[in-house]
């Protein structure tokens, strides 16, 4: 058996036990900057917090943003209220939809929210509520997923009109289907003319939306044109690039932006053991040592949000070097050949996504690995994985 003397210590994994995600405080407030410089001082920055704020932790990343931000957009009024509990200065706007039964609870806390139902209008009059409705309509422009059709549109500003008690049309908005995942603009320039032409109509009919927001993180850093009064910006303000076709436009536009990845998905050595020659790793027997080979036990796995996708093909950062994982990833732990690599000690750190010692795994690289997306990668990562800020 190898040496089991504890290693380097960290006090965030001291207080946080065997797994933690370290929230750089300085690489957020960067990002921040990036996208401040990037739309000028008179257009609003919604912060994208939703799920779990890419599972970079709701609390941690309201605590940084809340006082260089205009307001927090979430998917759900669950997460608005977890918004308001750890803060209530800024407001918060649902993207998502919201029950008809739960039309009371949002307009009561005063959240605003999209609408693209007719019956949701017809709920809100129904509730008879004192507090009117801080609603943002969502306008369909060619993503056919939520949203009001231009020849539907009529139909909703009447209703509106006719109880306007009930209603302040606080937003209009819409979502590009694809400005991140092409060089070719053609397609967002048709949604954006179209979005504008809505907004025309809004305006002609007697309405003057204080937020018109069409762009994401890659429509803001792309096309100017899109800002309007307001942008909502998710996964690029924790530091990840929503595609290559985004960072490629992004350099041939001469513009050498830098976004810092604000997220590091740290673990620990568990144990340590010694393999023959012929001997297995892991559930299924998928690996086999064809030397004499140390490894490393790590306590994290797919519970955790590691993907099983990257069994006997991840790799994790220990000591200065990469290691291997090796044998199926299992439900809460993983092992890493760590042959090659002097000195590992009970406890050392273990990075399994982010950047340590001068070493770094994104999450393009693991997301290629296993066939998605970046987005989803840190998305998954377990909400009850504690996370600490760090400078």
């Amino acid at each position: 058996m190898a040496s089991q003397s504890p290693g380097k210590q960290n006090p965030a994994k001291r207080e946080f036990g065997k797994t933690w995600i370290e929230v750089s405080k300085s690489a957020l407030l960067h990002n921040v900057k990036v996208f401040r410089k990037s739309i000028g001082k008179n257009v609003k920055i919604a912060a994208v917090v939703k799920a779990n704020a890419y599972g970079h932790g709701l609390e941690e990343t309201i605590s940084l943003l809340k006082d260089k931000v205009d307001l927090f957009a979430v998917d759900s009024i669950k997460e608005a209220l977890m918004v308001h509990k750890i803060d209530g200065s800024r407001p918060v706007l649902v993207l998502g939809y919201i029950t008809l039964s739960d039309l009371s609870v949002s307009i009561e806390n005063g959240i605003s929210f999209v609408v693209y139902n007719i019956d949701t209008l017809k709920k809100i009059v129904l509730l008879n509520l004192k507090t009117p409705a801080k609603i943002h309509l969502k306008i369909e422009t060619g993503l056919n997923r939520q949203g009001i059709k231009k020849d539907e549109l009529s139909k909703f500003l009447q209703f509106i009109k006719t109880h306007k008690k009930s209603f302040i049309l606080e937003g209009v908005s819409t979502h590009f289907a694809n400005i991140e995942d092409t060089l070719d603009p053609a397609f967002a320039k048709k949604q954006l003319g179209e979005f504008k032409e809505a907004v025309k109509i809004i305006k002609n009919n007697g309405f003057s939306p204080a937020m018109i927001h069409c762009a994401a993180s890659a429509g803001v850093l792309l096309y100017p044109e899109t800002h309007f009064s307001m942008v909502r910006v998710g996964f690029g303000i924790y530091g990840w690039w929503m595609s290559i076709e985004t960072r490629v436009s992004i350099l041939a536009q001469k513009r050498n932006l830098v976004l810092k990845p604000v997220l590091t998905w740290k673990s620990m050595v568990a144990q340590i053991k010694n393999l023959s020659v012929g001997e297995s790793v892991s559930y299924g027997q998928t690996w086999f040592a064809t030397r004499k080979t140390k490894i490393a036990v790590i306590p994290v796995g797919y519970s955790d949000g590691y993907d099983r996708r990257l069994s006997n093909i991840g790799r994790v950062i220990i000591n200065g070097h990469y290691a291997m994982v090796v044998g199926r990833v299992a439900m809460n732990m993983i092992m890493a050949d760590v042959t090659d690599i002097k000195d590992v000690k009970l406890e050392d750190e273990v990075a399994l996504l982010g950047n340590m010692d001068g070493l770094k795994i994104s999450a393009d690289e693991i997301a290629k690995k296993i066939g998605t997306i970046n987005y989803e990668v840190v998305a998954r990562i377990s909400p009850f994985i504690p996370r600490t800020i760090v400078k």
